[in-house]
């Protein structure tokens, strides 16, 4: 990884609230856009529709984020993924005057009072962050009631959960927001479908980040729709891009393409990884965040972009002030 990518991120490049806390649209964060070998241009979300081109498909996620955070007197419990099994993968963490710190704490079997008079049973670690545990109630009922959105300390207060959902947020069961759609209005949606800009969902519930450390992702649920794997086919045999909101995104068309690029329908739990190494086969651009240095997402950056190409724009995303995290501002990488 170049010198560009292993970067220290100044603290005043964290983006600490929502845009509209600051007086601007959803639409109004910065986006940089990265074409293969060119210099990367500057521009806002709201001139997306003029980056593109007719024909061209944006694959959204509609996974809609829970208020995954339960806070107890000293502990916080992340809830993150659902298992078939009815268990959830839970964090524990620390609580710290400004959010959460990691919490290295819990044994096998043991048992934590909950608020609500409910009560969490951790069963194993699944790794070296995350436990197999249960509640002894419906854990999406009982966050609706009992749960914050999930927040870490860059962030320096509590926002309501509608802050966490995008314009395409219906089906539930993200523990944190797919942010990479955030900057998303309906009145930009429109202006791409006039544009004849395609836009069609996959389904990828996200699990807790580990902000601390990187850490390969984990196995997540998702569903790739019959009716978008024909518009990304026919989008690719037609000569349009297919344009990937977000790390999520790429992660499902890629679990459900094959080998030449075909994606055809499915669903499940996805162990797949994007690197540099296995390329990708149906994604052509991806709109994303900025990432962490030394991040796995980095690396699903790189199999798009290119190494040289990714660290030129980090570098210039640094020079410019571009800010970070999911409320930051955003960059669209094109093949082409």
């Amino acid at each position: 990884m170049t010198a560009a990518l292993d970067f220290s991120l100044p603290p005043g490049l964290s983006a600490h609230e929502p845009p509209e806390a600051r007086g601007m649209a959803r639409d109004a964060v910065r986006l940089m856009v990265s074409r293969g070998d060119l210099e990367p241009s500057h521009h806002h979300f709201g001139d997306l529709p003029g980056q593109l081109e007719p024909g061209d498909l944006i694959v959204v996620n509609n996974s809609a984020t829970l208020p995954a955070a339960v806070r107890l007197d000293r502990l916080a419990v992340h809830f993150s993924t659902a298992r078939q099994d009815g268990t959830w993968l839970v964090e524990l963490r620390r609580r710290t005057s400004k959010a959460s710190e990691p919490y290295g704490g819990g044994e096998p079997g043991e048992w934590l009072p909950m608020p609500g008079r409910a009560t969490l049973r951790l069963i194993e670690r699944e790794t070296p962050r995350l436990w197999r545990a249960v509640l002894d109630r419906d854990v999406e009922a009982y966050l609706g009631v009992h749960g914050k959105p999930i927040r870490y300390s860059y962030v320096e207060r509590d926002w309501p959960i509608e802050a966490y959902q995008t314009v395409f947020a219906t089906v539930p069961g993200s523990a944190e927001m797919p942010s990479a759609a955030r900057p998303f209005t309906a009145e930009l949606v429109t202006a791409l479908v006039a544009r004849g800009i395609g836009i069609a969902p996959i389904t990828l519930h996200t699990g807790v980040a580990s902000p601390e450390k990187d850490e390969a992702p984990y196995a997540e649920r998702y569903e790739v729709p019959e009716a978008t794997a024909r518009l990304v086919n026919l989008a690719r045999e037609s000569g349009g891009r297919v344009v990937a909101a977000g790390t999520t995104v790429v992660r499902a068309l890629e679990t459900a393409a094959g080998p030449d690029g075909r994606v055809s329908a499915s669903g499940g739990w996805t162990r797949h990884i994007v690197t540099p190494e296995g390329g990708v086969r149906a994604v052509t651009g991806l709109i994303t965040g900025l990432h962490e240095p030394r991040s796995s997402h980095l690396l699903m950056l790189t199999a798009i972009a290119g190494e040289v190409a990714l660290g030129r724009a980090y570098e210039e995303a640094l020079r410019k002030g571009y800010l970070w995290h999911e409320f930051g501002d955003t960059h669209l990488i094109l093949q082409r």
